[in-house]
């Protein structure tokens, strides 16, 4: 019996996720893929605002999503709101300048998982997303 649950586990841990990262700004998005460190996490999407991300999710659900908050066309909150209603387990952490915690408790209750605040490092990216992760096994 345990080792049908240690073989479960370890296929979890394993799993491999798909992303797709959401900011009106490039070079944020670029600083995003380029230091994200996580093996079995891959971007496979990006959208410039809440409006190309939604439309890009409907034609590929990813699992996990960064969301910006300020952004032209569709906010992100707007964003989450409509990503959890497609695909209720979606794991999204949020990413934003905006580091009041009226933000951050809008974001969750509108369906993020985390909150990290711009700048952020390298260090700092990868210890949220890890943490998202878990939170899905």
């Amino acid at each position: 019996m345990s080792v049908v649950t240690t073989a479960s586990t370890s296929k979890d841990i394993s799993r491999r996720f798909t992303m797709m990262i959401c900011d009106d700004s490039n070079i944020i998005r670029r600083k995003i893929e380029r230091e994200l460190n996580i093996d079995r996490l891959e971007v496979v999407a990006s959208a410039a605002n809440g409006r190309i991300a939604v439309e890009t999710f409907t034609r590929q659900p990813v699992d996990v999503v960064t969301m910006d908050i300020t952004m032209p066309e569709m906010d992100g909150i707007e964003c989450v709101k409509k990503l959890v209603q497609i695909k209720p387990d979606v794991l999204i952490l949020v990413i934003s300048a905006l580091s009041d915690k009226a933000t951050a408790i809008e974001a969750l209750k509108s369906g993020a998982n985390g909150f990290l605040c711009k700048p952020f490092s390298d260090w700092q990216l990868t210890e949220a997303l890890e943490e998202l992760l878990r939170g899905a096994q």
